[in-house]
């Protein structure tokens, strides 16, 4: 038997069947395009979304039939939102995370509540991104369609809708919302009456690892599933994949490197103050049962290596293609222990946490005629870093306990770069063999919830396995702290030029 974990993400799904000792059996991906109407505006088209999944699930299903799917669950990009008619038609596109059309209307709408009262009540600082202004949006701008309205869901809900079992979202993807009371674990009817919204458009918040359903005979003929596959709440996204990462008790952190680079500590309390709110730092309930995360981010994380890679390493790629070697291996080859001289500052999509710029530019400083190739790529490893060492000095000054990383991805596959990471953190940084820790994420709760593991903590330590442990070198550590200083002065004084450009 095994157990599918299903991914939703903004470009994308991944299908993924895993056994239950981890192993993937079967994988499927399918794209499908961002809308932009409009500038500034980005949107789904869910019927589209959902063929993907189907498709997705259908090609696994077929790829395991000797180890038939025994229970599927979900996890979700956060904030967009699909609404539903009471007929089940999706009624328009749903509107994603980084768009701008609502902007202004938390500002509007909670002149009256303080950010800390807000972030008492949703874990989450007062913003523009999160479902409540979208909905406030379609109310106002889209009335006719308004009232046509049965459900809004979010893509993991929205999945599980169309698998046709209880309509339930989990306590981690309800949070993105801020709807959610994370204290008290249900929609807080002061946000809902801010907002003048009916809790009956919204789904039931359940805890993740609930067991919300079966899959009807119908449903599985048309995904060529076995009858009685159970389906199992999820979560969003970052969380499932700091369980898959073995992030199940405080103190420890997820630090996964793809196109953004995203960390996500794990901690038993919530931790609400201004400090978290100044860093635009959530605080909500952790797809593990009694903890929370919180999420800092790097808009462009490896996406800068590759841009740097499509323009200025062709002689890299040449080689690589030759000798069968991987390109990121020989770009990194070359590069020294010691910090380099130049200093980029990475924000080729805006920045991430804790300014949320997203009209600020890339920049790199500190160049000279001997500045070469290796040191412009060890420049970038840097800046991201940097930007991570920001998050996390700032979120350990909130109160947020860290004592290990725990690294995933494509950038834990170097050692130069996870040692770098070592160094400049000053914490201990674990690499892991786990290339789908969302999906992952999704099978441990799964599997938990079925029984074929007895805890979560017991999934955890039979499928996330240390590949190597790298430590902070105390002379390298001093030194990036020193630049730390330096580094953390370019945003503030280039500010004013980025917006004029």
């Amino acid at each position: 038997m095994s157990l599918l974990g299903i991914d939703v993400g903004t470009t994308g799904c991944k299908v993924i069947a895993f056994r239950a000792d981890g192993e993937i059996l079967s994988q499927a991906y399918g794209e499908y395009p961002l809308i932009h109407p409009q500038p500034g505006w980005s949107e789904l088209n869910g019927n589209v979304v959902w063929g993907k999944v189907a498709d997705g699930i259908r090609k696994v299903a077929s790829e395991t039939l000797s180890d038939p799917i025994e229970a599927i669950s979900v996890a979700s990009q956060g904030e967009a939102v699909t609404p539903v008619s009471g007929n089940c038609d999706v009624l328009a596109n749903a509107i994603t995370t980084f768009d701008s059309r609502t902007i202004g209307i938390c500002d509007e709408l909670l002149q009256d509540i303080s950010p800390l009262e807000i972030m008492q009540i949703t874990g989450m600082p007062p913003s523009d991104i999160h479902t409540l202004a979208k909905i406030v949006w379609l109310q106002r701008n889209q009335p006719d369609l308004y009232g046509d309205i049965w459900k809004f869901f979010g893509f993991e809900d929205f999945v599980n809708f169309r698998l046709g079992v209880q309509l339930a979202v989990d306590y981690s993807l309800a949070a993105r919302t801020m709807f959610f009371d994370i204290i008290n674990k249900t929609w807080s009817e002061k946000m809902l009456n801010l907002a003048n919204i009916d809790p009956e458009l919204l789904p039931n918040p359940v805890p993740s690892g609930t067991i919300i359903g079966e899959i009807g005979e119908k449903v599985s003929n048309e995904l060529g599933l076995p009858n009685g596959v159970v389906v199992v709440a999820g979560g969003h996204d970052q969380p499932c994949g700091a369980l898959g990462a073995g992030i199940i008790r405080s103190g420890e952190l997820m630090d996964a490197t793809g196109t953004v680079e995203c960390i996500a500590p794990a901690f038993s309390e919530p931790v609400i103050n201004n400090q978290m709110i100044d860093g635009n730092f959530s605080c909500y309930p952790h797809v593990v049962e009694d903890l929370y995360v919180t999420l800092g981010f790097v808009s462009s994380g490896g996406v800068v290596l590759r841009w740097f890679r499509d323009n200025f390493a062709e002689t890299e790629v040449a080689q690589a293609t030759a000798e069968g070697r991987d390109l990121y291996d020989i770009l990194l080859d070359g590069i020294s222990d010691n910090p380099s001289a130049a200093m980029l500052l990475p924000h080729f999509t805006g920045s991430g946490t804790p300014h949320l710029d997203l009209e600020s530019k890339g920049a790199i400083l500190g160049l000279t005629l001997s500045t070469n190739k290796s040191e412009l790529v060890k420049s970038i490893l840097e800046g991201i870093s940097y930007e991570i060492k920001q998050n996390l000095s700032m979120l350990q000054d909130a109160g947020v306990e860290i004592n290990e990383v725990r690294a995933i991805g494509g950038g834990a596959k170097s050692d130069k770069w996870l040692q770098l990471k070592a160094d400049m953190f000053g914490k201990k940084v674990i690499a892991l063999d786990i290339s789908e820790g969302v999906c992952l994420g999704t099978a441990i709760l799964s599997g938990t919830a079925i029984g074929k593991y007895n805890s979560i903590e017991e999934a955890v330590d039979l499928l996330v396995k240390p590949r190597q442990t790298f430590y902070p070198r105390a002379e390298i550590a001093e030194q990036y702290d020193e630049k730390l200083n330096v580094y953390q002065q370019i945003y503030p004084a280039i500010k004013d030029i980025n917006d004029k450009l």
